[in-house]
């Protein structure tokens, strides 16, 4: 038992030092020290190696009798006696003048100790080495007799493989074998060499092309000379290959040498072209190729290839600087705390302090036998002691064995949007579609991917943040992405929130062709543009199906390598993100017409990169419905009103104890985080749009299909006059005296159902007494008095 115990002392201690020189070798100020250790040492070696060009006869002639501890010996060499050994042992008995690589990749690897990676230092040592070893042996074959730098300019190395090799193969041997080395490294070492070899080569050397190509190349020679003889005016040779699914794309690709793509002849039966055919199980595809290699890849952003993203020096700091959270605070909300649950004889083990920018999260760890339901319900109790709004009790803390009880501070920080922007988690982020929404309670930058999302649902009550929280939405979006690779469609029925971005039509917005308006606000024309949306999502759905693959990235990425032809109709696919900044109003403006169609968008849209934002703030079950709920699983709440709302947004309390201002609880899944929103102002908004406005832009905005309403017609219905309502001559009067048609009108006046008087309104618009319905604007009523109305119902019967 005793020697058990002996050995794990042992292991113990074993153990302990280990981690502790691991530490000491992880540490930053180690690795900060190493940098600078390699960097000067690789400097010193490079002033040691310069000054041996000039000096190397007396640095030469000392190498053996250096007294190094002598202050009388001199030396001519720039770094002293350590230069003038290091610069003999590297030049002369070394490699010559190729020796000057090592300062460099001793600065490389020092660059690395501080994170610098400029080339990968394996394959960069690797290629370095052989390059110094073959032209070092370079320099040995051309001067065998010099003696200058000692042994000549590819020093001992050089020489002695140079005098070597020549007692082998003789002059010519070497010559061709270190030609066919120097080819290698340039290879191997260099990898778009390789490409260029090829290109060059490939037009006139048959050895060179690749077995398609020389295939074809033959079939080619063969298909010219009979097209000479049955047509000497057809001079282009078509071929139709089908390839394996593995090697090409599904879809016909044509290319030529001049323009990419060229359309199907309309009578290339009538020619005699040469059919190449190469069985394939899998599929059969359609090719027109020649033999030059292939074009570069499509670059979606060439036609505004001098588009600068928005800087950083737009936005503005809005910091107040660091957490204002004094100890005091701290300590004087523990004991608060504390006290609180001593009163209700629950013992506390531990707590600990996380100040975030707007709450600071109090993670206690109860004593054994402690219910977590009880400190549960004294969340109204710790509240009151506190003498703060916005209390939340987590219990227990997703992932710790802990209970977290968020208290607002008493000085919140703005988080601002530059803050965001320019965080190295942002930066560095490679989602498809990026969004800083804000910091966490740890004051992290939280960044998410909406494309994965794939739709959000933004509620709160107003002036609790909303708006500005699409604006940072929005604003990350062009930070990332090229007018190329994103459109927005805009809809705003407050008319007021979104409208400067009316600047970037060009740049960024998506609408449908006949709209006149950027953002769109008018609510007949945000049916027209979902139901616009939904012939998109169809379409793009489609073209995924043709060139079979599941989704945009695919396609796209497809695409970009020209292996779907536009003479097809493919064309590369920007995401387009539609933000609705109030939903409330549509839905109770038109209902299940805007309903629909954003219910087939937000089910099965996602794989065709459109996804939805939308906004209210009602978050009332006749709003957020059931189809909404589930189908927008990622939801933002700011501040609510009620328990009740909380839960219609979240599912869960918790939005009801905010303490607003941007302060939000984000559910990208089944968790609930909480962050302090980005603050971006209207004057940053104003700077981010105007610059991008003053850049050159595409001639029209995105245009979305057209989409023709089947219910309008010609702007009359299909209503049978002779009839009419026995209420239709007295609706008549009442849209005329009031001069406005509404059925809430004719329902109110009338007391009558809602059904009947839409039959009624719709009499009347098929009499031509009002005019057709406007969204939320009142029918315009033609008639200007009740006596030409008189005139006109006579005439009726």
């Amino acid at each position: 038992m005793a020697g058990k115990e002996g050995k794990n002392k042992s292991a113990a201690r074993k153990s302990k030092k280990k981690k502790g020189i691991l530490g000491f070798i992880r540490d930053e100020r180690f690795r900060i020290l190493m940098a600078f250790l390699f960097i000067a040492f690789g400097f010193l070696l490079f002033i040691s190696q310069l000054s041996y060009l000039f000096t190397w006869k007396t640095d030469q002639s000392i190498q053996g009798n250096i007294e190094w501890t002598s202050a009388e010996m001199v030396v001519e060499n720039w770094a002293g006696k350590t230069g003038a050994f290091l610069a003999n042992l590297t030049i002369n008995r070394w490699f010559g003048v190729a020796s000057f690589a090592f300062p460099f990749l001793l600065i490389l690897y020092g660059l690395r100790f501080i994170n610098i990676k400029l080339l990968h230092f394996g394959k960069t040592l690797l290629a370095t080495l052989f390059c110094v070893i073959v032209l070092s042996v370079w320099l040995g074959y051309f001067f065998e007799s010099s003696v200058i730098l000692g042994s000549g300019p590819g020093g001992r190395h050089g020489l002695y493989m140079s005098l070597f090799l020549t007692s082998l193969l003789g002059r010519i041997g070497v010559f061709l074998l270190l030609l066919i080395a120097s080819i290698g490294v340039i290879l191997f070492a260099f990898e778009k060499s390789l490409a260029h070899v090829k290109k060059i080569l490939g037009r006139h050397l048959f050895f060179f092309k690749t077995k398609t190509d020389r295939d074809l190349y033959d079939s080619g020679i063969h298909s010219k000379n009979t097209a000479d003889q049955s047509n000497e005016e057809d001079s282009d040779l078509v071929f139709e290959t089908e390839f394996p699914q593995n090697e090409r794309s599904s879809e016909t690709e044509e290319f030529t040498s001049k323009s990419g793509f060229v359309s199907d002849s309309s009578d290339s039966n009538e020619k005699d072209d040469v059919q190449l055919t190469v069985e394939s199980k899998e599929i059969e595809e359609e090719g027109e190729f020649n033999s030059n290699l292939p074009l570069d890849d499509y670059d979606p952003t060439l036609e505004l290839s001098n588009f600068q993203l928005p800087t950083l020096d737009l936005l503005e700091k809005h910091e107040t600087g660091n957490s204002t959270v004094t100890n005091e605070e701290l300590i004087s909300n523990k004991n608060k705390i504390v006290e609180t649950l001593g009163h209700y004889k629950i013992q506390i083990d531990k707590i600990k302090a996380t100040i975030g920018p707007t709450v600071t999260l109090y993670e206690i760890v109860p004593a054994p036998g402690v219910r977590i339901s009880k400190i549960k319900n004294l969340e109204d109790d710790i509240a009151l002691n506190l003498s703060a709004l916005g209390i939340r009790i987590i219990a227990p803390i997703p992932g710790k064995g802990t209970i977290g009880i968020e208290v607002p501070n008493q000085t919140p920080e703005v988080v601002s949007m530059r803050s965001l922007i320019s965080s190295r988690k942002f930066q560095d982020s490679d989602y498809d579609l990026a969004i800083a929404l804000g910091k966490t309670i740890s004051n992290e930058t939280y960044v998410f991917d909406l494309a994965k999302m794939p739709h959000l649902l933004v509620a709160g009550a107003t002036g609790q943040g909303k708006s500005v929280g699409l604006n940072v939405i929005i604003t990350s979006l062009l930070y990332k992405k090229h007018p190329a690779q994103l459109k927005f469609v805009l809809v705003d029925p407050k008319k007021v929130e979104l409208t400067l971005y009316s600047q970037i039509e060009k740049h960024y917005l998506a609408k449908i062709p006949d709209s006149e308006e950027t953002i769109i606000t008018d609510t007949q024309r945000v049916i027209n543009t979902l139901n616009s949306l939904t012939i998109e999502m169809d379409d793009r759905y489609n073209l995924l199906k043709k060139a079979q693959v599941r989704n945009i990235k695919e396609y796209n990425r497809k695409f970009i390598k020209r292996r779907l032809n536009p003479e097809n109709g493919h064309r590369y696919m920007p995401y387009i993100v539609v933000v609705i900044d109030e939903f409330a109003d549509l839905i109770m403006t038109a209902g299940r017409e805007v309903e629909t169609p954003l219910a087939r968008l937000a089910q099965v849209a996602r794989a065709i990169g459109i996804h939805l934002v939308i906004a209210t703030q009602r978050p009332t079950t006749n709003i957020i419905t059931g189809v909404i709920k589930a189908n927008f699983p990622a939801r933002i709440a700011f501040r609510v009103t009620s328990m009740i709302d909380s839960r219609t947004i979240l599912d869960t309390p918790g939005a009801n104890q905010l303490v607003g201002r941007g302060d939000l609880l984000f559910a990208p899944g089944s968790d609930l985080i909480r962050l302090q929103c980005g603050f971006i102002d209207i004057p940053e908004l104003e700077q981010i749009t105007g610059y991008i406005g003053k850049q050159p832009s595409y001639p029209t905005p995105f245009f979305l299909p057209e989409y023709v309403d089947e219910n309008a017609g010609d702007g009359l219905l299909d209503v049978d006059l002779s009839k009419r309502d026995s209420l239709f001559s007295d609706a008549a009067r009442l849209v005329v005296a009031h001069q406005q048609g509404s059925t809430s009108l004719i329902q109110r006046k009338f007391s009558i159902g809602y059904n009947r008087a839409g039959r009624i309104i719709d009499q009347l618009e098929a009499a031509g007494i009002v005019g057709q319905f406007e969204g939320s604007k009142a029918r315009q009523v033609f008639f200007p008095d009740e006596y030409s109305l008189e005139q006109y119902l006579n005439s009726l019967e």
